[in-house]
């Protein structure tokens, strides 16, 4: 299938999600592009939540890990799992009662106004790394298959798909995005089934003959008992993969923005609970597909990528049915969209609330603050930009681990100042929050790096997160005081 077809089909699949825009945003306000005027179905959210949650990092990276950890990537979505059911049930319930836009007010209102800062400027940080370093995944995949090879360089490439993005959401913001998630969450999931389909077929395998095949090769191997110092030891991938999603989820403005923009406490906790359950069984069905990858590169005798991530692109666009490179990229560009346009809107919704105090501004009108807003939306599309092209030098690693490693070290303090607002009564010393929110995560970065030589072979998986999160905790706790302002 040639790469002008598959080029034409890309630009295809943008205008619908601009058709889609247009529908959806017509009438739309302030709010409308905040919170979506809390008037989102929760079904659809939780349907859409799919493909916000799995982006190209799953489609990509978790096939491509297979051949070295096998399903050990399972006993972090058992953690995931956990962890949505602790925000579905403490974190929402608090958000609905105090009836927030944006979630880090209540550390504003719990805690002072530096903490709300605080908690703001890494979510900002912590998001605009991550979800960059997702959208350079399915970039730079693209450019390898499609846009380089019809001629157009990265630069340009990234550009045009960012400000495609930024068109679409420009006005809508959450009331778009829930209804083109739904819409990227079908086309990943359609393209992950297609193409399992495509290889049991050309093995000439039945499903249940291919599933033999991947376990008897020793890819289905899933806990990893054997040393509990490792990083991947169970237990650690366990914890590490709740606290992940309690940051990730219950502590992240892109994830919340879209489960409280639900009209009641009772269908976004409804929504959390079936997007879990769904999502535990998509990320095994990606367990699968990448241990098929493999098992079809061994019996057609193809040489291995060097790097993981590149697995499902090499097999789908060079070695299946010519189908296959249409599917893959209808997956790809699925997996890129919901990557961009959630954070675009968070981080822009974040900006203006919590840095701007876009709400509390009532010499600004509604014209103004529109301006604004869409300036900010254009600035952060920039930022993403400036990004993605260094990441296109620096990033050589599995990019899964590299964002799960950012998480763990921008997401702990976020997780300390919640921690400490809901499970004590103390009053933080605004000053010293900011310095504290710092030094641990470099406490962390320290820890994990001579693990190994001080702890006897001790080696930190993602529970270093919650150890992130306990030494803000701490700090905040030395550096407070017995009284308490009543909300």
């Amino acid at each position: 299938m040639s790469s002008e077809l598959i080029l034409a089909f890309v630009i295809g699949y943008f205008l619908l999600l601009l058709v889609i825009a247009f529908y959806t945003s017509r009438g739309a306000d302030n709010e409308s592009f905040f919170i979506g005027q809390r008037k989102s179905n929760w079904l659809i959210v939780a349907y859409g939540m799919i493909g916000t949650s799995l982006s190209g990092v799953t489609f990509m990276s978790v096939p491509g890990e297979v051949n070295v950890k096998h399903f050990a990537y399972m006993q972090v979505v058992i953690g995931y799992f956990i962890g949505y059911a602790i925000v579905a049930f403490v974190l929402l319930p608090l958000y609905y009662r105090l009836n927030l836009t944006s979630i880090y007010s209540y550390l504003k209102d719990r805690l002072g106004n530096t903490s709300y800062k605080t908690g703001a400027a890494f979510f900002l940080l912590s998001r605009t790394l991550g979800a960059s370093i997702r959208i350079y995944l399915v970039l730079i995949v693209l450019q390898h298959f499609l846009f380089g090879a019809v001629g157009i360089p990265f630069s340009v490439s990234v550009a045009v798909i960012l400000f495609m993005i930024l068109l679409y959401t420009f006005q809508g913001g959450v009331k778009t995005i829930v209804w083109t998630d739904m819409l990227q969450t079908t086309g990943m999931i359609l393209a992950l089934i297609i193409t399992l389909v495509l290889i049991h077929r050309e093995l000439g395998f039945s499903f249940s003959q291919l599933l033999g095949a991947i376990g008897a090769k020793g890819y289905t191997e899933t806990f990893q008992t054997a040393d509990w110092r490792s990083g991947t030891f169970f237990i650690k991938q366990i914890i590490g993969g709740a606290f992940i999603t309690i940051t990730m989820t219950g502590l992240d403005q892109e994830m919340m923005q879209k489960n409280i923009s639900v009209s009641t406490l009772g269908k976004s906790q409804k929504n959390m609970m079936l997007f879990s359950v769904i999502l535990v069984l998509v990320n095994l069905l990606f367990l699968i597909l990448g241990g098929a990858l493999y098992v079809f590169m061994e019996m057609k005798g193809i040489p291995y990528p060097i790097k993981g991530d590149e697995t499902f692109s090499t097999v789908a666009l060079q070695h299946l049915p010519p189908i296959a490179g249409l599917i893959f990229t209808v997956g790809l560009v699925s997996a890129l969209f919901p990557s961009a346009d959630g954070a675009l809107t968070a981080l822009t919704s974040s900006f203006c609330i919590d840095i701007l105090n876009m709400k509390e501004r009532n010499d600004w009108d509604e014209k103004r603050r529109t301006a604004i807003r869409r300036t900010v939306h254009v600035t952060i599309t920039i930022l993403f930009i400036i990004l993605i092209l260094l990441y296109q030098k620096l990033i050589e690693a599995s990019v899964i681990w590299t964002i799960l490693k950012v998480a763990a070290y921008t997401y702990g303090p976020l997780l300390g100042l919640f921690a400490f607002g809901m499970f004590t009564e103390r009053k933080t010393k605004e000053r010293f929050v900011p310095l504290i929110c710092l030094i641990s995560p470099a406490l962390c970065w320290i820890l994990s790096d001579h693990s190994a030589q001080w702890l006897n072979g001790y080696q930190f998986g993602f529970e270093l997160l919650a150890i992130n999160g306990l030494i803000t905790f701490i700090g905040l706790f030395m550096f407070s005081k017995s009284e308490i302002k009543k909300t």
